[in-house]
């Protein structure tokens, strides 16, 4: 794994938007900025990243996992590739293998885990989208969590990020299961 750099974000939410007192909410993107080793190949065999997201994984979503002190409630995971990629490349270290090391982190994982994936030039934010672990319809957990990193991706690289939080949003209350 060719890995440039890695940052791990915390954030604590103590207001909602409007400046209302909630209780805490923690949230922690973990992220690695890896080589794309398919970046500028035509239709190039995707299985290396499929490999590269698994092993990524399991080192983002243990590390963020215990950088948030606490249960993991809700969970997200986003890949921003650099402009020699392809948003497939993206999607390669999201989906196939990348799954089980943050649903193990999180000690389960019955709901799908939100993703985002899109192609960027250095400094471009990612929304990683969060969503409850086991309740797939929580609407009180449906968030976002935007992270950056001022120098990357180059072209021939890719940004991965997990994110956890112990919460939901600031004092949410658009329900919590759908009404129809």
């Amino acid at each position: 794994m060719d890995i440039r750099k890695t940052l791990a974000i915390t954030e604590t939410v103590h207001a909602n938007e409007s400046g209302q007192a909630c209780p805490p909410i923690v949230r922690v993107a973990h992220v690695a900025v890896l080589r794309n080793p398919v970046a500028g190949i035509l239709e190039a065999d995707l299985s290396a990243l499929f490999d590269l997201g698994g092993l990524a994984g399991e080192r983002l979503a243990g590390d963020a996992v215990a950088l948030l002190g606490g249960p993991a409630v809700s969970y997200g995971k986003a890949a921003l590739v650099g402009v020699a990629g392809e948003l497939e490349h993206g999607a390669a270290m999201l989906h196939p293998k990348l799954g089980k090391p943050l649903r193990a982190a999180v000690g389960g994982g019955k709901a799908l885990i939100p993703s985002n994936a899109k192609v960027g030039a250095a400094g471009t934010p990612i929304d990683i989208p969060l969503g409850h672990k086991d309740e797939a319809w929580s609407f009180d957990h449906f968030d976002t969590m935007t992270v950056m990193v001022p120098d990357a991706p180059r072209p021939d690289e890719i940004v991965l990020a997990v994110a956890v939080a112990d919460g939901g949003r600031p004092l949410a209350r658009s329900g919590d299961k759908p009404l129809a």
